[in-house]
């Protein structure tokens, strides 16, 4: 209400009672005085100083005046030849208050945070420049005080607080209001002449004699003008008197405000109008003012500056005049003091997809004359690639339904069906949130995000933007037309969360008025839909969860009834439709459930409720169609309907088509993904679908056949590479996708999932059709696109891909990763291979863009960010010799910071260019053979340009940075010299939402694109043979509907195999709901995780439902040979094995099945990723003579699950770590190891009499599948070995007599095989149509298994007479009660009872005589992983840590209730909170006690009797550093990247104490000598990878010192002989020597700067003195194969170098390991990769040899893989002892002549030193990254990430 008494308009003057000087104040000479013109009183300021005369309102600072109107007339004349000042206090939303001031003494905007200073310059004529000049006439300055904040500080406007009028001027009065006024009309002639404009009112005009004319006498200015809406013809027909042409007042501000100068100059445009002459659209007030896209007139037009700088005119002058004065104005310039910050400024005011034309601009007296800029604009959006954006919903059809209109994240596309041609309307600046069209095609709504959401109203057939509004709310989510168009319905949330319905009315919107808010409304009901009914626009519809409510306008105002629903009150209602004239326009209204509602919304209630079945109940024979009923329902997330049918899409991926009474689905049509919603056609012989995987299609009704229309990314696209022979585009995305597209049609013809792994980069190979993709975990594959399957895979780089680069000439590919090394390929073959890998020579920062790297046109010169992001190295392609490097940050002298290189891109030769792109916004041209500087090119904008090209030509330079694109006359700009500052601008284009990230001229440089949110193609308008620098034909400007795409015929192959035909099923009883996906072919050309489609898939399947789909097929031999069909008898899932792991299947149109995503289940196993590969060819010893012995292993693989057994009978113990299987006696500790799997253990399983344990273990590259071991457990001894299953194997259950083993694949298997126990054979193999998560056997029938997921399916075992296998199975699914979840594991009770727990917390109880689900409870907030039963007890475990004992002893007696059931009998006894998810659980019998495994790798003692848990068994979590041991032995401490440092007692390798440091890795650990003064004070000094040393006391077990020897991590530790000291390494290769009393670092060695400290040891000098002083001996060892020797005696302070060693860097010769688990299939054959550790080189080893304290013990030093002893003596290599692979990890035993050496082969080596001989030790599942001999020399420690093994050393 505080705006009412404010409209239409306020006199502030009055208001205030400005006369009567109480509630305003007056200082100096002011004094109200007549004048003549005006004919009334008016207030007279004058004075010498303005600041010291003036009017202030209110009387205060401290007052306000609260005026809300968003527009502020000032009345006003200034004094001739005087200056004068407006100070303007504005208030935003936030309570900020911001000053806005206008004077004609400011020479140039400027701009703080809360003060905008915009200058009023008077032009020629004046005395004196800016001053009024003599003639001045009166003046009507109209503010939009909404638009300045807005467009100037992203503010939004609140109020106005207080007004100064300083001198010298006269004022009249100041006017408040929200309307927009024309001061040259009043309202009789307005209504006279029937004017579409908004006349000024009586009280506000200026008095016009009879006879002459208003602009004769007045001038009018608005600012910021909201008149660029014009069309140019106006401002063509606008002009001023000759005599007046150079006194006219104008504004010149500039639109945005930094602290940089910017050099150029700035012209804006004074605009005038006759209102007579004004179309229906010229004065419609604009919130944000728009340049006309017509180019026809120079006067609509902005400056750029030199550097690229925008300078649009946002703020224009309108100064009204009727009469023409020649060409128009004069346009004054001046110098701007201010550049744009950000390119959402840009994106704020330019019309997107292209630039504002360039006029010629005037700086004082001089003009600078520049050569235009080609053809303006030159680039026209041809099309997008993509869907969706904000939300995937939204989809409509034309009114002739000859073309769909959806979004495209910011622009807006109408695609027409037959021609597939895009028509784009451009001009939203963030994603569209909701679109709505009307009845007649005329008028289109759109809204985008970010509050407040900014509506557009636009021209359907023409493309034009006839309104841009702010709605009060935030985004808004829905927007419906009326059918006459003349109302429009949009709902978002206010700032308070309240859901808010406005309706506009648009009927003045065609005849020169607004969209205006006829009525507006709060509602707390929840809208998920909301639409104007079509056949009364006053009556509405809204559904959301809980909630349908009817609305109705009338009066002006908006009210609602909610419709009673009685019992379905609680559900979540998604979408709406209204119903056809013959059924009384019945509201359908469906849910989240699967209800469908149809409403009387005359009597307002539910008049009929249906629910859509998965299938009817199997057991009752006379069901026949999937009809409506009550059970359980499938999510329906959109639904339309037409006269005489209903679509319904639901998100199991089905579009299924109804009649109205819902007796039998008539169609269907499954997806790829969930439906997010449907529109039938107007014709109703379409059906549009969108799916949340980004997917439109339609459905043809009468050929049943679905066609794809739009396939997109559903996230932002990375990088991107084009093909030349066959115009292709690759692109590469956040959705872990990479996808091939047909350029010419904009179709997408292959793509590859990676879900394991994201892509990063992507090249097409020059000439051969295969494209080569970089991946986040370092892989470099070389893809088919022929056969469409993986040729190679390289595994070189241990850090993501952040470079890819192929030779023109196809000869070599470049790469490079994170952690700075680059690759060269041999490309050539058709099987390219490595040839070289430099490390530390790319940068391995954070990588600036995904242009780091670039090849020259000659494919001789190679170009890349590195080695430091300050500097660009040349190196030869063929030899990566470094021919230049050029240090970036010297090309700016003058910065304020370091500049650095963000991108980079080689010019065609000659004249041989290198661009570099910089942090500070420049492009350097480099001549590519020196390194000088050609040129430097200021691009301007805030932030740097991510990504650059050039056209092949050299003429056209193409830029990226944040969302805009620029194109450059690079012609032009090459050929200025340095010293010409104003050079030529570049046109800018914007339209992305997001910013962008690459672009790239296709290969016939006829298109460019730019991808980001979306892929843009761009048309070159200007024909490449005819082109000529600074030739330009004034070419007009394109609309903003951009028309493009192929012809019918163009697009007939690529639509054909989009349809599919519909496929017919036959009518029989139902035996399963159906699944989405399942009659799919496989994929027959590949088998892995990367999964490529050779062309664009449909809708899988089609069906004209005259009966059920079928769930699962049944299969007789090999693939291909089976049949989909329904049969009548029991579902027979027999298979026999398939050679790759995939079932037969039936195929519809060639489509290829992929297997179902990763469940979201923490159940689910997921190998740890490993780089290594066990090694071949080992010096295994023979039985008897090892060596070593496994005595011990420290952790517990808390990454399997269920791999933890117990048998409480015999005692047996088991659990897995790595890839051994533990076991262990509980009373001694014992352990015996069980070794042959070769990768990680993901289950174990025991039988029933506990006499066999099977183990299951992933893929290894050895083998292509899974190894099944079968252990006998008295002999502990594997009996049998067997495989089956692809990727890995989740569980493993044998059946209650123990004749039968059922093993269950993961997700990516997807297989459940049967095995004999007597024969070890596979009896069955069934294909499971969706994930399982868990499964057990009954425990009262042989024959039968249970397995959950979204439901229980139950097999029963059918043995037939000839021993064959098959299974009959029975489904259940999740009741409604339950919720949407699915069933995560399960257990069985007392019979009939079988529990199972959901990923949502619930256990559900199931009585399996009955096959229902009679009871359910709140069990935890997270997901139950685990569940046991025994007697009246039940454990759960979950991800929440929790395990709970519950009392179920009441639960039979409840079963005898039946649906009556209530959860109240079951009890919570006992609740224990563990370390981490439970992922395993074995219990006694009487549940009283138990084991319990843990994701953080601990083993605990659960005791329910004492509520107690105790830890049985703890290992890091992650990658173990270090093991250092006490003087004495007696204890051990580990440290890991987990931020932890552990102590052990060695003798029984219990935890003792643990320090854990939180967000850090500890990366090295040292323990104090004995020799220190008190041996009773025991020390661990621990470093981390922030720095910090921290030094614990053992035996008080607590923290004695921490310090800050450097700020970069600490890699390795030693303390000196004696103890006092501790000397630290850091990976920047910086030794501090520091105090261990006082934490005082008093010496730094620099020497090995620039590489990693590997190791650094100390001992005692007890060898003659080497040359050297001191009492200790100590070395470092770094990464760039150096090795320091020195001798010290930190007592003193004296430190000297004794010996120093360089080695050359290892030649990394090929090795043959095989690929990654994912690209394991019979078609891929091994890869070749030089064997690496990170940073792609060995690490540096050295130690001090105990038994000859002069030899120095080296490895991974040199070329070849050795171990290299060296006399310090001597100071030569006195022996070399050759290795298989490179050393990581190597330790001496200080007893014999033994060294241990790990390799990242998974094998350690033992070297006996004296005699030569070796030995080769397995068990690791992944590198040996450490080796420790214990003091004593009988214990060797070997760590394999997080597992711990301990060796007893024998025979030596």
């Amino acid at each position: 209400m505080a705006r009412v008494w404010q409209q239409p308009f306020l006199n502030v003057f009055r208001h205030f009672k400005v006369d009567e000087w109480k509630r305003s104040t007056k200082e100096g000479d002011v004094a109200a005085v007549t004048d003549k013109t005006l004919k009334c009183t008016v207030y007279r300021v004058r004075g010498a100083v303005s600041a010291s005369n003036y009017i202030q309102l209110p009387k205060t600072s401290t007052q306000s005046l609260g005026l809300t109107g968003r527009y502020l007339y000032v009345l006003f004349r200034p004094l001739p030849a005087k200056h004068f000042v407006i100070h303007l206090d504005v208030s935003t939303e936030d309570s900020q208050v911001i000053r806005v001031s206008f004077s004609n003494l400011f020479k140039e905007f400027k701009s703080t945070a809360t003060w905008l200073q915009f200058p009023f310059i008077c032009e020629a004529g004046t005395p004196r420049e800016g001053v009024a000049f003599p003639g001045a006439r009166w003046t009507c300055l109209q503010l939009d005080l909404h638009d300045i904040l807005l467009v100037y500080l992203q503010r939004c406007y609140s109020h106005l607080k207080g007004v100064r009028l300083c001198a010298s001027m006269l004022v009249r009065s100041l006017y408040t209001s929200d309307l927009c006024f024309d001061p040259a009309v009043t309202v009789a002639e307005a209504r006279r002449a029937k004017l579409p404009v908004t006349p000024i009112p009586q009280e506000m005009a200026f008095p016009v004699p009879k006879g002459e004319s208003w602009h004769d006498r007045y001038v009018h200015i608005r600012f910021p003008s909201g008149s660029s809406h014009e069309p140019s013809e106006l401002v063509q027909k606008s002009g001023f008197p000759p005599e007046a042409a150079g006194h006219v007042p104008r504004l010149l501000p500039s639109p945005v405000a930094c602290s940089k100068p910017a050099r150029g100059s700035r012209a804006f445009v004074v605009q005038k109008h006759d209102p007579t002459a004004s179309r229906w659209a010229t004065s419609m007030p604009r919130p944000l003012p728009e340049v006309s896209v017509s180019c026809e007139c120079s006067e609509v037009s902005c400056v750029a500056g030199p550097g690229g700088c925008i300078q649009e005119p946002s703020a224009w002058v309108e100064a009204t005049d009727e009469h023409a004065a020649g060409d128009g104005p004069h346009v004054s310039a001046h110098q701007p003091t201010v550049e744009p910050v950000a390119s959402e400024d840009i994106a704020l005011r330019e019309p997107p997809g292209r630039k504002q034309s360039l006029p010629e601009a005037a700086l004082g007296k001089k003009r600078f004359q520049q050569r235009s800029f080609l053809p303006d604009p030159i680039l026209r959006l041809k099309g997008v690639i993509g869907f969706g954006g904000h939300s995937t919903k939204w989809a409509l059809w034309t009114p002739d339904g000859a073309a769909v209109v959806y979004p495209c994240h910011a622009v807006i596309v109408i695609l027409h069906i037959e021609t597939r041609e895009q028509r784009l309307f451009l001009g939203h600046t963030d994603k569209v949130s909701a679109l709505a069209l009307d009845g007649s095609s005329s008028l289109l709504a759109s809204a985008q995000t970010r509050p407040h959401s900014m509506l557009r109203l636009w021209d359907f057939q023409t493309g034009s933007c006839l309104a841009l509004f702010r709605s009060p709310v935030h985004t808004i989510s829905s927007l419906s037309f009326s059918s006459n168009g003349e109302l429009l319905c949009g709902v978002g949330k206010d700032r308070h969360g309240r859901t808010t319905v406005l309706v506009w009315g648009m009927a003045q919107l065609g005849r020169g008025g607004e969209a205006v808010i006829l009525a507006k409304a709060h509602s707390d009901a929840d809208v998920q839909a909301f639409q104007i009914a079509f056949f009364d626009e006053a009556r509405m519809a809204s559904c959301g969860r809980g909630s349908v409510r009817l609305w109705r306008l009338r009066g002006g105002a908006l009210r609602s009834c909610a419709v009673d629903l009685g019992e379905h009150h609680t559900l979540e209602f998604t979408d709406l439709a209204f119903g056809p004239a013959q059924d009384g326009h019945t509201l359908y209204v469906c849910s989240r459930s699967g209800h469908i509602l149809e409403i009387d919304h005359q009597r307002m209630a539910v008049r009929h409720a249906r629910r859509l079945l998965p299938l009817q109940n199997p057991r009752d024979p006379l069901a026949q169609k999937q009809t409506f009923s009550s059970g359980p329902g499938i999510a329906i997330s959109g639904l339309s309907v037409s006269r005489s049918a209903c679509a319904v899409g639901s998100e199991d991926g089905y579009l299924r088509l109804w009649p109205l009474d819902f007796s039998s689905v008539l169609l269907e049509a499954e997806h790829e993904g969930p439906v997010s919603s449907v529109r039938v056609s107007p014709s109703g012989l379409r059906v549009l679908s969108t799916t949340s995987s980004g997917h439109l299609g339609f459905l043809d009704i009468p050929s049943q056949e679905y066609c794809v229309l739009v396939r997109s990314h559903t996230a932002p696209v990375l990088a991107l590479a084009t093909e030349h022979s066959r115009g292709q585009l690759a692109t590469v995305s956040q959705d872990r996708t990479v996808r091939v597209w047909d350029l010419a049609t904009l179709q997408q013809l292959y793509d590859f999932t990676s879900p394991e792994e994201a892509p990063r980069a992507v090249a097409f190979h020059p000439t051969q059709p295969t494209f080569f993709c970089g991946f986040s975990s370092g892989a470099v594959r070389s893809f088919s696109l022929e056969a469409a399957e993986v040729l190679v895979e390289h595994r070189c780089h241990r850090g993501a891909i952040t470079g890819l680069a192929a030779s023109p000439d196809g000869r070599f590919l470049f790469s490079t990763c994170s952690l700075g090394a680059l690759a060269q390929y041999h490309s050539g073959a058709p099987r390219c291979h490595i040839l070289r890998v430099a490390a530390n020579v790319v940068c391995q920062e954070a990588c600036p863009s995904a242009s780091i790297l670039a090849v020259s046109e000659d494919s001789c010169l190679l170009a890349f960010v590195g080695p430091s992001n300050y500097t660009v190295s040349i190196v030869d392609t063929a030899s990566l010799d470094e021919l230049l490097r050029v240090d970036i940050s010297a090309l700016d002298l003058a910065g304020s910071c370091l500049d650095s290189a963000v991108a980079l891109c080689f010019g065609p030769s000659p004249p041989g260019h290198l661009l570099v792109s910089t942090s500070s916004n420049v492009i350097a041209m480099l001549d590519a053979r020196s390194g000088r500087v050609v040129r430097e090119l200021s691009c301007g904008q805030s932030a740097a340009c991510a990504s650059l090209a050039l056209s092949a030509d050299g003429r056209f330079l193409l830029t990226a940075a944040e969302r805009v694109v620029r194109l450059w006359d690079y012609t032009m700009q090459a050929g200025l010299s340095c010293q010409v500052c104003a050079t030529p601008p570049p046109q800018v284009y914007i339209g992305h939402s997001e910013p962008v990230r690459a672009v790239a001229f296709t290969p016939d440089q006829q298109q460019l694109l730019s991808v980001g949110d979306a892929v843009f193609l761009w048309d070159i308008l200007v024909p490449r043979e005819g082109w000529s620098p600074g030739s330009v034909q004034g070419a007009p400007g394109p609309p903003l509907t951009c028309e493009a795409g192929p012809g019918a015929g163009e697009l007939e192959g690529v639509a054909s195999g989009a349809r599919r035909a519909p496929r017919q099923v036959s009518v029989s009883p139902p035996v399963l709901p159906p699944q989405p996906g399942l009659c799919a072919g496989s994929p027959e050309d590949f088998d892995g995780a990367l999964f490529p489609s050779d062309k664009s898939r449909g809708p899988e399947d089609l069906h004209q439902a005259s009966g059920p789909s079928v769930l699962v097929q049944k299969e007789a031999g090999r693939a291909g040979d089976g049949a989909c069909g329904v049969t009548g008898g029991p579902w027979d899932l027999d298979r026999r094995p398939h050679p790759c792991g995939w079932p037969s299947a039936c195929s519809t149109g060639g489509a290829r099945a992929r297997p179902p995503a990763r469940p979201n289940s923490y159940r689910h196993f997921t190998a740890r990723y490993k780089a290594s590969s066990p090694a071949q060819g080992l010096c295994l010893p023979p039985a008897g003579d090892e060596w070593l012995r496994l005595k011990a292993v420290l952790g517990y693989n808390g990454n399997g699950r269920t791999n933890l057994v117990w048998s409480p009978d015999t005692g047996f113990f088991a659990y897995t770590c790595g890839c051994l299987v533990v076991v262990e006696d509980l009373h001694s500790g014992a352990q015996q190891h069980w070794l042959g799997h070769p990768e990680e253990i993901s289950t174990l399983a025991l039988s029933h009499d506990a006499q066999v344990l099977a183990s299951a273990s992933g893929r290894s590259g050895a083998a292509s599948r899974c190894q099944i071991r079968l252990w006998d457990v008295p002999r502990g001894s594997c009996r049998q070995l067997f495989s089956h299953h692809d990727t890995a194997v989740q569980a493993l259950a044998f059946s209650l007599d123990d004749r039968l083993l059922v093993t269950l694949g993961d997700c990516g298997d997807g297989t459940l095989a049967l095995w004999s126990m007597a024969t070890c054979e596979l009896l069955s193999s069934t294909r499971l149509p969706e994930p399982v998560h868990g499964m057990a056997f009954s425990p009262w029938h042989t024959g039968e298994l249970a397995c959950v997921g979204q439901g229980i399916l139950t097999l029963q075992l059918l043995w037939g007479q000839a021993g064959d296998v098959s299974l009959q199975a029975h489904w259940e699914p999740v009741p409604e009660e339950v919720g949407a979840c699915e069933l995560s594991s399960l257990c069985y009770g007392a019979a009939p009872l079988l529990y199972c727990g959901s990923n949502e917390g619930q256990v559900c109880v199931w009585d399996t005589h009955a096959g229902c689900c009679f009871l359910a409870w709140e069990a935890d907030d997270g997901e139950i992983g685990v569940l046991l039963c025994s007697g009246t007890w039940l454990v759960s475990g979950s991800n929440t840590r929790r395990l709970r004992l519950w009392a179920v002893g009441a639960v039979p007696e409840l079963r005898r209730r039946g649906s009556g059931a209530r959860s109240s009998s079951v009890f919570l006894e006992r609740e224990l909170t563990l370390d981490g998810a439970v992922v395993s659980a074995v219990f006694h019998d009487s549940m009283d006690m138990g084991v319990v495994g843990t994701a953080a790798g601990t083993l605990w003692y659960i005791s329910w009797a004492e509520g107690t848990s105790t830890r049985l068994i703890s290992g890091h979590r992650s990658k173990v550093n270090e093991v250092a041991f006490s003087p004495n032995e007696s204890h051990c401490a580990t440290c890991s990247d987990d931020g932890s440092v552990r102590v052990w007692c060695v003798a029984s390798m219990e935890l003792l104490i643990q320090f854990q440091v939180l967000s850090q890795s500890c990366l090295c650990l040292a323990w104090s000598p004995q020799s220190c003064g008190r041996p009773e004070e025991q020390h661990v000094a621990a470093g981390y990878s922030d720095g910090t040393l921290r030094v614990f006391s053992i035996p008080r077990s607590a923290i004695e010192l921490k310090l800050y020897p450097r700020a970069a991590a600490l890699t390795a530790l030693t303390f000196s002989a004696d103890g006092q000291t501790i000397v630290s390494g850091d990976k920047d290769g910086l030794v501090a020597v520091s105090h261990l009393r006082t934490g005082m670092t008093f010496r730094v060695l620099s020497d090995h700067r620039g590489a990693r400290i590997c190791t650094l040891q100390s001992t005692r000098k007890e060898c003659g003195d080497f040359g050297a002083e001191g009492t200790d001996l100590w070395l470092a060892a770094s990464g760039d194969q150096r090795v320091s020797v020195w001798a010290s005696d930190w007592l003193r302070d004296h430190c000297e170098l004794v010996d120093w060693l360089s080695f050359p860097a290892p030649s990394l010769t090929e090795v043959r390991v095989l690929a990654a688990p994912w690209a394991q299939c019979p078609r891929i054959p091994p890869c070749t990769v030089p064997p690496q550790v990170p940073s792609c080189l060995p690490p540096s080893l050295a130690a001090f040899c105990p038994w000859d304290p002069a030899l120095l013990v080296c490895a991974g030093l040199g070329v070849y893989p050795e171990v290299v002893f060296y006399s310090l003596r001597q100071k030569q290599v006195v022996e070399k002892i050759p290795l298989p692979f490179f050393a990581v990890s190597m330790s001496l035993s200080p007893g014999a002549h033994l060294v241990a050496i790990g390799f990242s082969e998974r094998m350690v080596r033992l070297l006996d030193c004296a005699s030569g001989a070796v030995q080769d030790f397995m068990g690791h599942d992944d590198s040996v990254q450490l080796c420790r001999f214990a003091p004593s020399a009988q214990l060797l420690f070997t760590a394999a990430h997080s597992e711990i093994l301990v060796w007893e050393v024998t025979g030596h």
